[in-house]
């Protein structure tokens, strides 16, 4: 496919863009990979240090169980940490921290290093050992970057909770991973108040019976109960003689688990997604390596929470993996005022910024001039993560903070694959809203109900087709469910749950889920494609759209929308937005309802739980919500 012959809305990437990549010809790296794909892959895994190297790439003889890197022994905190504090990176700032009031650390690999040994003495000293599950639930601070890395360096299996789950999710996932220690914040900064998380974490642990042990790490220093015998200050233990301890990493096989982490399925309780030490670790610093097109002088800030897979993929383990300097920050992204980003990105010179399209519609909402005010030349290239982008938050983000220049690398990826899987690279050609193709040697297709291959610019079922180095290996303690969830729908290839169409030139539109496309009269809409119709409105921030039973159409579309500050909420404009979906997206795409809210009910990762709205309109029971944000 020759690039310059692209069709549609697209923006080319600059000669100088291009020339400064570490993949200048995406077509030449797609097909050597897929040529030769496990030697691409053992080419990526040969730039890491392992302690015995593989006797094979790829084990399939009990598929879906794929295996990566057989027989290989490595530990992914000895190349987060110490491969480089033998070099002088060890000087290199590895990470920048933020408060929401404004306090700021900085640690250096060194340091970073010397912190998450003492952290993983510390849980040593209470017992805890390779293959045991350590719950973590805490905010955004360095010291839970240590705490993840120190689970792992001793071969322990960290469990993270969104440090602002409910008590009943937290204790859910602490009974179903059967952990026996707790990290805990006393509590996180968040718009000005203090979240409880200890007080949270006490009324969760009154029903789960498994914690023996809960490690308290201080942040707010407001008063908590502190049970005796039970609950322990993390910086007592810290200065005591066993904590300062040489702790080499334990030897793990690539197939040993690194971490679970939980994902809201459509139904029943939420999947304990289980990820390994091998495969993980070269996925995610190949394609953070390539797709942000990692420097040795970048600063990157991935705006997410360690505690969804964005934060442990791309704050956690492809930053230290790539020996980068990475920023975090502790708040709400409009504290105490809109242009709270743009400030912390100029002051620290900020390279690189990965979000999610909601947060960019939610400060796209306050205007260019909190953005203009400040000096953003620093960045050379934008991302996004979590739902797809529609493109008039697309230009805004590439217009406004991109100031033109910054190629967005708008990655489409899961819980379960851990990586990036279709995504654009700074050489790629983009067009708004789609991730254009996946990434180099994948192989995914759209199919239909009998599992055919759709025709291009059809919808169909969103499928992979070959194993990748960072996938799921299964459903902790539910093999049964993995192997049913993903794998029989549609046998030998990975069923991705999204519904999507490829164009003509191969590039991969995401629809939205497969229970978030709406049949009208017996054509199928999908509800991003009706929600970026709203979004294009200029009165319109974010939109959401379900479909509800209608007795002539089959589904009626009714719409939920958050509008522009100070805009009145008229039956005027409500009958504006409906005539403008359908003259956005054609007569059948317009709303029967139009409804106006002031917040969307969305996931921590920020995705929109469209099922609790239909549950809602409906008068029915929304089913579990632990995933909810608020």
């Amino acid at each position: 496919m020759a690039e310059k012959l692209i069709s549609g809305d697209v923006y080319f990437p600059a000669e100088e863009t291009v020339a400064n990549s570490h993949v200048k010809d995406w077509n030449a790296l797609n097909k050597y990979a897929l040529e030769n794909y496990e030697k691409f892959w053992s080419e990526r895994a040969s730039e890491l240090e392992w302690f015995q190297p593989w006797e094979k790439i790829i084990e399939d003889e009990d598929k879906p169980f794929y295996k990566w890197f057989v027989g290989a022994k490595t530990n992914i905190v000895h190349n987060c940490l110490d491969r480089h504090v033998k070099t002088p990176n060890r000087n290199k700032l590895a990470l920048i921290w933020e408060g929401e009031n404004g306090e700021s650390k900085t640690y250096s690999y060194f340091a970073l290093h010397r912190e998450t040994v003492k952290f993983a003495n510390v849980l040593k000293s209470l017992g805890v050992k390779k293959g045991d599950r350590v719950t973590i639930y805490m905010g955004r601070s360095p010291e839970i970057v240590m705490a993840m890395l120190a689970c792992a360096r001793i071969g322990a299996i960290h469990s993270v909770v969104y440090g602002g789950f409910s008590v009943e999710a937290l204790h859910e996932r602490i009974e179903d991973s059967q952990s026996r220690v707790l990290i805990v914040q006393d509590g996180a900064y968040q718009r000005g108040k203090i979240v409880p998380l200890k007080d949270i974490a006490d009324e969760a642990l009154q029903r789960a019976a498994t914690v023996e042990h809960v490690l308290v790490v201080k942040r707010t220093g407001h008063q908590i109960n502190m049970e005796s015998g039970r609950d322990m200050w993390y910086h007592e233990l810290a200065t005591l003689p066993i904590a300062t301890q040489k702790c080499p990493p334990e030897e793990m096989d690539a197939e040993d688990p690194l971490f679970i982490l939980y994902t809201s399925g459509t139904t029943g309780k939420p999947k304990a997604i289980l990820h390994t030490h091998g495969g993980y670790m070269v996925g995610t610093y190949t394609t953070l390596k390539y797709v942000f097109d990692i420097k040795e002088e970048d600063r990157y800030w991935c705006a997410a929470d360690p505690g969804w897979i964005t934060g442990h993929s791309y704050i956690v383990y492809g930053p230290l993996l790539n020996g980068t300097t990475s920023f975090m920050y502790e708040g709400a992204p409009n504290y105490p005022y809109p242009n709270r980003w743009w400030q912390m990105i100029e002051r620290y010179g900020i390279n690189i910024l990965y979000t999610a399209p909601t947060a960019i519609r939610g400060l796209m909402r306050w205007g260019n001039a909190w953005v203009t005010r400040h000096d953003l030349s620093s960045l050379r290239l934008l991302g996004s993560v979590g739902e797809p982008i529609n493109p008039e938050a697309w230009k805004w983000y590439y217009d406004v903070v991109g100031r033109g220049k910054c190629p967005i690398m708008d990655t489409w990826w899961q819980t379960e694959t851990g990586m990036f899987m279709i995504t654009p690279m700074p050489s790629v050609p983009l067009k708004p809203g789609s991730g254009t193709r996946p990434f180099p040697g994948l192989l995914m297709d759209v199919l239909d109900e009998e599992g055919k291959s759709v025709k291009n610019n059809e919808e169909g079922f969103l499928v992979i087709k070959n194993p990748w180095p960072a996938m799921i290996r299964t459903i902790y303690g539910d093999p049964d469910r993995y192997v049913q969830q993903y794998w029989s729908r549609f046998p030998g290839s990975y069923l991705t749950g999204d519904s999507a169409r490829r164009d003509d030139d191969g590039y991969i539109w995401i629809i939205g889920r497969v229970d978030d496309v709406i049949k009208v009269s017996g054509y199928r809409l999908g509800t991003a494609e009706i929600e970026s119709a709203l979004v294009s409105h200029p009165y319109v921030v974010e939109a959401a759209a379900i479909g509800l039973p209608h007795e002539v159409k089959g589904n009626a579309i009714h719409t939920f929308v958050i509008l522009k500050y100070g805009v009145e909420k008229t039956e005027e404009l409500k009958e504006e937005l409906k005539k403008h979906v359908g003259h956005e997206v054609g007569p059948i795409a317009k709303p029967e309802h139009v409804e106006f809210v002031d917040s969307l009910p969305k996931t921590r990762s920020g995705k929109i739980m469209r099922r609790v709205l239909k549950a809602k309109a409906l008068g029915i029971d929304p089913g579990n919500l632990s995933t909810l944000e608020d």
